[in-house]
């Protein structure tokens, strides 16, 4: 019954989606922000153009889609700062929109094998955008030309900067991403509503793959399952390539072939997650193919998580996450697990705690970052691993963490991480 339900969801969501709603006006909310951080420039960005692959649909470039909430292709965004328009000499910038959306013009034999998009003359279409000022795409180059004669500096994505050179080849382009990243970094609790949305859906999934987990199943076998729950939960896509490797796999970070048998006495990690209304998640869960930990397994299994739990338990504003800044996150991490456990040599085993320890998570699994400190509202990544490759031997464990005033919380909580309760799930499972 719940998936008959799920499915009628999802359904309803699609055919919705054939049809453009008005944006929220949170979007108008950022631009606003934005603007202020941009005295005496303009900033240009161009959403994602429709693409002939047909490997995947349509999806939106993210930074496009943070600013404006527009999700059909060929779109190009300008911004202009805020003005005081009693300030002499700024006459001129005054008279300039603040913000306009340009779209291309409808294309009827193209949206016969794409769908209807919305063009620039049609009806409420500012509503349906939310933008005062919609104007045919063809007219961008003509409408930047005459908003530069105010303005000295062009913002814009590096991906742009040819576009840029080619109608404005004098004009100093600055790097947008780091402005806009620092709006991204915090999210709002529309935007944490999203990802924990994505995180349950992710959630189940790997519930899913550990019913379907034994000796003999092909890891890509388990990846199927695991996209298929999210997808049956209204998840798109997924918010990156199903990592599933077992035994000797499980020591390579990001593999992705997922072709190998399972055998038993191996542990497999599950690095899957969903992307669901736009918003990711990334969850890594690392368990017994047999559904008990040899006792060497859950030795490092143990200092794993540990040392996430130590890391957590560290988080607080002002810290940060990255390898060698001060007040790290991952450093915390790193010290447990090189004071904890050794190898097979007698040796420590921080050498093989090779990757970070964080990363944002947002519209993008590996979100916007201006390599800030922690502020209450970030969504990160808390995912220390170990992964010895002498022992066929790789354990990560991955939890999706909000930001709090006072430490943090784990949106990824619901899914079991101590290794006793780990077994006693698996072997609910069966």
């Amino acid at each position: 019954m719940r998936r008959t339900l799920l499915a009628l969801v999802f359904l309803l969501q699609t055919i919705a989606a054939l049809s453009p709603a008005a944006v929220s006006p949170e979007f108008a909310e950022r631009r606003a922000k934005l603007r202020k951080n941009m005295p005496d420039g303009v900033l240009v960005l161009f959403g994602a153009k429709e693409s002939e692959d047909l490997h995947e649909g349509f999806f939106q470039e993210t930074n496009f889609y943070y600013l404006t909430g527009w999700e059909e292709p060929g779109a190009i965004l300008v911004l202009t700062p805020e003005v005081d328009k009693d300030e002499p000499g700024l006459q001129q910038r005054a008279k300039l929109p603040r913000e306009i959306l340009f779209l291309p013009q409808r294309t009827p034999s193209k949206e016969k094998w794409t769908g209807r998009k919305l063009g620039p003359s049609d009806p409420a279409v500012a509503q349906t955008t939310g933008f005062t000022t919609v104007l045919p795409a063809e007219r961008f180059e003509s409408e930047l030309r005459t908003i530069l004669e105010a303005y000295p500096d062009v913002y814009a994505l590096p991906s742009a900067n040819a576009t840029i050179a080619t109608i404005a080849p004098l004009r100093k382009v600055v790097d947008a991403a780091e402005p806009i990243a620092k709006l991204r970094m915090r999210k709002s609790p529309a935007e944490i509503a999203a990802i924990q949305r994505a995180t349950d859906a992710s959630i189940e999934a790997h519930k899913a793959a550990w019913r379907v987990t034994k000796p003999g199943v092909v890891e890509y076998e388990v990846a199927a399952v695991m996209v298929g729950s999210y997808m049956m939960d209204g998840c798109r896509r997924s918010a990156y390539a199903p990592i599933v490797g077992s035994g000797p796999n499980s020591t390579v970070l990001h593999y992705s072939r997922n072709s190998r048998k399972m055998d038993s006495g191996e542990v497999t990690v599950m690095d899957v997650a969903g992307e669901c209304g736009n918003y990711a998640s990334d969850i890594t869960r690392t368990i017994p193919v047999n559904g008990k930990f040899t006792p060497r397994q859950r030795e490092i299994y143990d200092i794993v998580l540990g040392a996430q739990k130590a890391a957590i338990a560290a988080i607080k504003p002002g810290m940060t996450m990255y390898k060698t800044t001060p007040n790290s996150i991952y450093q915390v991490a790193f010290d447990y697990i090189n004071t904890h456990g050794k190898d097979l040599h007698g040796e420590p085993l921080g050498k093989y705690f090779n990757h970070g320890l964080s990363h944002h998570v947002g519209l993008d699994v590996h979100d916007a970052d201006a390599r800030e400190p922690i502020e209450p509202g970030m969504v990160i990544t808390v995912e220390p691993g170990i992964y010895i490759p002498e022992e066929n031997i790789g354990i990560r464990i991955e939890d999706v963490v909000l930001v709090t005033e006072k430490g943090a919380k784990i949106l990824s909580e619901a899914l079991p991480r101590d290794p006793s309760e780990l077994e006693r799930a698996l072997a609910r499972q069966k």
